[in-house]
């Protein structure tokens, strides 16, 4: 498989837009490529190109084009390299700010464990190092413009450590937050590492009004996404007391990056 990596000087040019008969949302992925090496650049495009569902629209070379062509272009991600930023977190805040329904993928020139959990905390779908195959970041952009997360193998686990050394601290100076019943149910879902449609299949409503009760919950835990609820019931024991959810039938879908091994193993069929 092709690999792709880029250290070649930067030549400037003129972003370039794909042709309106080529910028159907039904039918294309469409992506920006915010990268500060011609030859990185350039490589995506001839990558994608093969690919019958993924067209770049636009593309920059700086911190400042990239947040503007975030605003400007419709899209469905961007593409952004870490090195662009002098605090790529931050960066990448704002851009997701600028643009709600973007996702965000950052290319990092190297595996980066602190920058990966943080960016991934903040709300950054995908975290890839240069050096990832060509014909997994596709799949990579597949499977965030669906609205899921996707990360390498190492950095999965990364996530999983996290999530299993906040869960082994101790709680004596636990936060006691009052959920609604309802609250607590979701909540209890979210932290077994099962999604909006499982969710709401599980709790007999719809994903809108799952998503609406997270935002709620978000606001009164004072966490920006899931695996930050996650990791913060498990710090401070949230759901314990909550009304656990009936069992549902064991599911053939594979274990999404919040379940621990221990989650995984109470949902096998007995």
């Amino acid at each position: 498989m092709q690999a792709f990596m880029a250290s070649a000087a930067l030549s400037t040019g003129e972003p370039r837009v794909a042709p309106p008969s080529m910028e159907s949302r039904e039918q294309f992925i469409r992506v920006i490529v915010a990268d500060s090496q011609a030859i990185f650049r350039a490589g995506l495009r001839k990558i994608f190109a093969v690919e019958d569902d993924i067209r770049v629209v636009g593309q920059a070379e700086t911190l400042e084009q990239a947040i503007a062509a975030a605003k400007k272009f419709s899209a469905e991600i961007l593409i952004f390299e870490a090195a662009l930023a002098e605090n790529p977190v931050e960066a990448a805040q704002e851009m997701l700010k600028q643009a709600p329904g973007l996702r965000l993928a950052v290319v990092t020139e190297t595996p980066d464990q602190e920058l990966t959990l943080e960016l991934f905390r903040r709300g950054v779908h995908s975290i890839v190092s240069r050096e990832v195959d060509s014909e997994l970041f596709v799949e990579c952009l597949r499977t965030i413009a669906k609205g899921e997360p996707w990360l390498e193998p190492h950095a999965v686990k990364w996530v999983l450590e996290a999530y299993r050394t906040h869960g082994t601290r101790g709680h004596a100076g636990r936060t006691k937050v009052a959920l609604t019943p309802k609250e607590s149910l979701i909540v209890s879902c979210v932290t077994q590492g099962m999604k909006n449609k499982e969710i709401a299949a599980r709790v007999g409503t719809t994903e809108q009004v799952v998503k609406n009760y997270l935002r709620k919950v978000y606001d009164k835990l004072g966490v920006a996404d899931r695996l930050e609820l996650a990791l913060y019931c498990l710090n401070n024991r949230v759901v314990l007391d909550a009304k656990q959810p009936a069992p549902a039938a064991p599911s053939t879908a594979e274990p999404s990056v919040l379940q621990t091994p221990e989650t995984a193993e109470s949902k096998k069929p007995s």
